[in-house]
């Protein structure tokens, strides 16, 4: 599970599948923060608590191998599974008129999320993620041969725990501009290396990924009744710019915003740019 206490207590319920751990901290409207393949919760450690005074913050670790719990070895995991995995979260803990923050492969199923639940969620917050046919970026692609052996998995993430590597260009150095520092790195590498059943699932996960499934989601996009907030950053290298525009295009109203000096992972990047655009948009009045 997640570990900084930055992100509030440790909470769990159960979904299809297995048991979702998650943390909460504040009070307020509810900011439900996503995270995509091989991070976990703390992925948002410094904006949560930017906005904790004034939002309920949700942060879940889904099952994308970085969780300390293993799902039921049955358990059906896919990209479109786990959007439904968060419509479980949401209604199971009664979520309304709700946020929704969203990074990397979290960007995708969020997707996949808004397109089958298109009044489920009252804002949406796309920070760089898969999009359309990018799903996975090329030079993540790799990670779908690996997970036919799960084991390997496990190689990757003892790997991942050297500096060089972990900053370099096979792991999160296309992803954060300014790294990882150790305590999030052994958050996100120590699952997927001490637990098989962390391995098992992750690569149900990406195996189950697929282009089909993004592009129908995003063609479905227009179908949201909420609004859309797009937080890019100024780097293109994994997620283009284009992808944001694809975006915009789709989603009623909605508007981009550029992030500088921050790569894909912009809430490790620039936390407190990010948190700053979030509390804007999250406690704007609704035109009209």
């Amino acid at each position: 599970m997640s570990r900084s206490a930055e992100l509030g207590e440790q909470k769990s319920i159960a979904v299809t599948g297995g048991t979702l751990n998650y943390r909460e901290r504040g009070s307020g409207p509810p900011i439900l923060f996503v995270h995509g393949l091989l991070v976990n919760g703390d992925l948002w450690r410094k904006v949560v608590p930017e906005l904790h005074s004034d939002h309920r913050c949700i942060t879940p670790d889904l099952p994308l191998g970085s969780h300390e719990e293993p799902f039921d070895s049955a358990a059906e995991l896919t990209p479109l599974t786990l959007a439904r995995m968060l419509r479980e979260l949401i209604e199971g803990l009664g979520l309304e008129d709700l946020t929704v923050v969203a990074n990397d492969t979290g960007g995708a199923i969020t997707q996949m999320l808004i397109a089958e639940n298109p009044d489920l969620v009252a804002r949406l917050v796309l920070t760089p993620c898969d999009v359309g046919k990018n799903f996975l970026p090329l030079r993540f692609r790799y990670l779908q041969w690996i997970a036919k052996v799960p084991a390997s998995l496990g190689l990757v993430a003892q790997s991942v725990r050297i500096g060089f590597i972990r900053n370099g260009p096979i792991a999160f150095g296309p992803l954060a501009k300014h790294g990882i520092d150790d305590a999030a790195a052994a958050s996100y590498t120590e699952p997927p290396r001490r637990n098989a059943g962390v391995r098992r699932d992750v690569a149900k996960v990406l195996n189950g990924i697929s282009t089909r499934d993004s592009l129908a989601a995003l063609d479905r996009l227009p179908a949201f009744r909420g609004r859309s907030l797009i937080v890019w950053s100024d780097d293109g290298r994994v997620f283009p710019r284009k992808d944001a525009e694809a975006l915009a295009q789709k989603l009623p109203g909605a508007r981009i915003e550029i992030i500088d000096d921050s790569y894909a992972f912009v809430p490790e990047d620039q936390p407190q740019r990010l948190a700053e655009l979030i509390r804007e948009f999250a406690t704007e009045a609704q035109p009209g």
